[in-house]
């Protein structure tokens, strides 16, 4: 079935763009071991991907049976996470399959953003690293505005940057808080399969189309 064409496509980052997990996982894994933890496989990191770096080590904790760990243990946690991951950002994941190729024919097209709950610190490096920033016209990360997805703000926010009505800019996601964000700025919204959907069937995401790869879209 060929894409509909529209004037812009906003694109989650992790899970959707970029296979993040790979390298999560082993940030995680050395805030973990550091701190007495053992560590954890990818499968478990997968399922805990996209709620954030504060989320991601109370699952982690949790499945290690320690719900409310001490404050000044957790947040030591939290600032080697951030320091090993941001150092070691792409060296084991990197864009799905497609996903260069799609952008570069998308491109050509129709204007591009990024729209990820990931922070600024985190979101620049990891575009730079994988040479995908020159591809977009506006990058809204998680602490670009006060309120980041599932609120439609950063949808309606690239939707400005660009010029373009919500209405005629896809989003493309991975969850269920890409879903509520396109739905709540008025975004038509596609989902892609083999992101991180939390165990939820991408069936089952709301999304009006389930796209098997990035390359459905040109």
């Amino acid at each position: 079935m060929a894409a509909p064409a529209f004037d812009a496509y906003l694109f989650d980052l992790d899970g959707t763009l970029v296979d993040t997990a790979p390298d999560i996982m082993a940030g995680l894994n050395v805030a973990l071991v550091e701190h007495g933890y053992p560590a954890v496989d990818e499968a478990l990191t997968r399922h805990w991907v996209g709620h954030g770096i504060a989320r991601l080590i109370e699952q982690a904790l949790a499945w290690h049976n320690e719900p409310q760990p001490a404050p000044a243990r957790y947040e030591s946690m939290l600032r080697r996470f951030r320091e090993r991951y941001r150092s070691h950002i792409a060296d084991l994941g990197g864009p799905y399959p497609g996903a260069r190729e799609t952008l570069r024919q998308l491109q050509g097209r129709a204007k591009l953003g990024v729209v990820t709950n990931k922070p600024v610190f985190l979101t620049t490096p990891l575009l730079d690293a994988l040479g995908l920033a020159q591809h977009f016209g506006v990058v809204v990360s998680g602490d670009t505005l006060a309120t980041p997805k599932p609120a439609p703000d950063p949808a309606l926010h690239a939707c400005a940057i660009l010029g373009v009505a919500p209405g005629r800019a896809l989003f493309v996601g991975d969850s269920t808080t890409d879903v509520e964000c396109a739905r709540a700025a008025g975004c038509p919204v596609y989902c892609v399969r083999g992101g991180y959907s939390h165990g939820v069937a991408p069936e089952d995401l709301g999304a009006d189309r389930v796209i098997d790869s990035l390359t459905a879209l040109i």
